[in-house]
């Protein structure tokens, strides 16, 4: 017996194919698509939403794996957290494979998806940060069979956005063949959830490094001046060499670009900054410094 009074059901569509699901979301445009669900039922739980209908995206085949495609990688929207920490997608794409890995308990893991972590957009998703660092772009279905390409960072910016029946697809990955390192650190925000988290790649064909840093901000950042200072310091015709100290520098350095000092006083003195914005500081610090010097190992 319940004292709580029976909610009407919602209608739900499950498609097969990625048109089928565009479809249903362009007839019913209150509708809401869902995969793994985790972002969407705790939503729906704490009450912020209650969707008129939902597209389930689960039984989309096409989505669910990956396929190599002119030096890049192709990865369904559907895949889980779970399947891209497996060791052959780790082998494929390290960076992303560890951030699946620490996503959070395995109900997480096994039910989240890539495309769910890029659609909600939540400053704490772990993909978010490696996606970014690897310059990746989304392939955004639409209706009548339309595909439009979009970078990932647009997106997480707000610098375009899904229009109405729209849905992401696939994501386009370019395959580097470095190494690639993503690391977090953990605060009391929830199990798993990171409070501030780096992720580093290496492009030797560029001789660059990319990094991007996430949890901070509501988008993950990139440090593109500290990128460019520090790649000009490795040797990357002598085992990718590096003094120790420029290690140390560019923690300090994409710490400092993306958690600045505060704006000077009217006087000329710079206020400090709060110890718990200090305290994040140091971590970042910590993390970006010691993802280079892994993918630098």
């Amino acid at each position: 017996m319940t004292t709580h009074t029976p909610q009407a059901a919602h209608p739900v569509t499950l498609p097969t194919t990625l048109d089928e699901a565009v479809a249903a979301l362009t007839a019913h445009p209150a509708a809401v698509p869902v995969a793994g669900g985790t972002d969407l039922m705790a939503a729906v739980n704490s009450g912020q939403l209650r969707p008129a209908a939902l597209v389930g995206l689960g039984r989309i085949s096409e989505i669910r794996g990956w396929q190599y495609l002119d030096g890049h990688a192709l990865l369904g929207a559907g895949l889980t957290h779970a399947r891209m920490g497996r060791p052959d997608f780790a082998a494929l794409i390290p960076a992303l494979a560890a951030a699946a890995r620490a996503a959070g308990p395995p109900q997480i893991r096994n039910a989240g998806t890539l495309g769910g972590n890029i659609a909600s957009a939540a400053p704490t998703g772990d993909a978010l940060p490696v996606l970014a660092a690897l310059e990746a772009t989304l392939i955004i279905a639409g209706p009548e069979g339309a595909r439009r390409e979009i970078p990932v960072s647009h997106l997480l910016a707000g610098m375009e956005l899904l229009r109405p029946g729209e849905l992401i697809g696939h994501v386009r990955v370019p395959l580097l063949h470095a190494p690639q390192v993503f690391l977090k650190a953990t605060g009391r925000t929830g199990p798993g959830r990171a409070s501030a988290s780096v992720a580093l790649v290496l492009d030797p064909a560029r001789r660059g490094v990319r990094c991007a840093v996430g949890a901070i901000a509501p988008m993950p950042l990139r440090p593109l001046e500290a990128e460019e200072w520090v790649a000009r310091l490795i040797d990357w015709d002598n085992g990718r060499a590096i003094v120790p100290e420029a290690l140390t520098a560019f923690g300090e350095y994409v710490a400092a670009a993306c958690i600045p000092d505060a704006a000077p006083e009217a006087d000329g003195s710079v206020p400090p900054l709060p110890p718990a914005v200090l305290h994040l500081r140091r971590a970042v610090a910590a993390l970006a410094r010691r993802a280079l010097g892994r993918a630098l190992s």
